[in-house]
């Protein structure tokens, strides 16, 4: 393809190692795609919380669609610039509804500056890091306020299982995914994705998707990679994702993404 006006790349199991590090050649990588004049969005089911060490160390160039499209975050002044919040009644309802179909899930949610869960709520490694910004409350109080992104945990259920059932259950409310290989199914508001946001965000620089390169690896980012006019996989990826995309490139661990923008730019 000629040089995209757009790159788009999931973070975590993407274009970051698993331990969470962003290698020197992808940083390099990154920045060659604005230093080419191209667009840079990191398209992520992280909280705007967990990406300060992100825009560290990319200089803080580019942008953000973080909680799986429910926020926009500028990575140049580590700030909000637009928001889709699941509603508070429709929080408390898709909680009751799955309580009541699902035993055994916790819950926990993202709001726009912070994170709540539930005393049954296993802490990720992240969450663990961070207590700081996370507080233990009952689901009434869980509930009581807007919030990007509603999650639920299953102790045991396989994640593909679990997200087909949250489907049924609750897809009328909200749009389920998952990203993280464990029975963790994260929520969004309704018809909210990481495609909406990233659509509106070319639609308002005048980039078609044809103009689009997007690199992922989970279901959460499907709607994104369908969307754009070229997609990539990186080795390690979701066996749907794997199914979906137009190529496929090198693991996450051995810079896959800076593999094909290298390539491109």
């Amino acid at each position: 393809m000629t040089c995209p006006r757009l790159v788009a790349t999931d973070l975590d199991g993407t274009a970051l190692r698993t331990d969470g590090s962003i290698s020197p050649r992808t940083a390099a990588a990154f920045a060659r795609v604005e230093e080419s004049g191209g667009t840079l969005v990191f398209v992520t089911g992280r909280p705007p919380r967990w990406m300060h060490s992100v825009a560290g160390a990319v200089r803080h160039r580019g942008l953000a669609i973080c909680a799986n499209g429910a926020l926009v975050y500028d990575l140049h002044t580590e700030e909000i610039v637009e928001s889709h919040l699941i509603a508070a009644d429709v929080l408390e309802e898709c909680v009751a509804r799955l309580r009541r179909h699902v035993p055994g899930l916790a819950f926990s949610v993202e709001y726009e500056g912070g994170f709540a869960h539930e005393p049954d709520y296993a802490l990720g490694r992240w969450d663990a890091r961070e207590l700081s910004y996370g507080q233990m409350v009952a689901v009434a109080a869980l509930t009581s306020r807007p919030c990007a992104k509603l999650l639920a945990q299953h102790p045991s259920m396989d994640p593909d299982e679990l997200h087909r059932g949250v489907l049924e259950i609750v897809g009328d409310m909200v749009t389920p995914t998952h990203s993280s290989g464990r029975a963790l199914i994260e929520m969004s508001a309704r018809g909210v994705t990481k495609a909406t946001a990233l659509a509106t965000l070319a639609e308002e620089r005048g980039i078609k998707p044809g103009e689009v390169v997007a690199f992922g690896d989970m279901p959460n980012d499907l709607p994104m990679l369908i969307w754009a006019g070229t997609s990539y996989a990186v080795a390690n990826a979701h066996r749907d994702v794997l199914a979906a995309v137009d190529h496929v490139t090198a693991a996450n661990n051995d810079d896959g993404v800076a593999v094909v923008l290298e390539t491109l730019f």
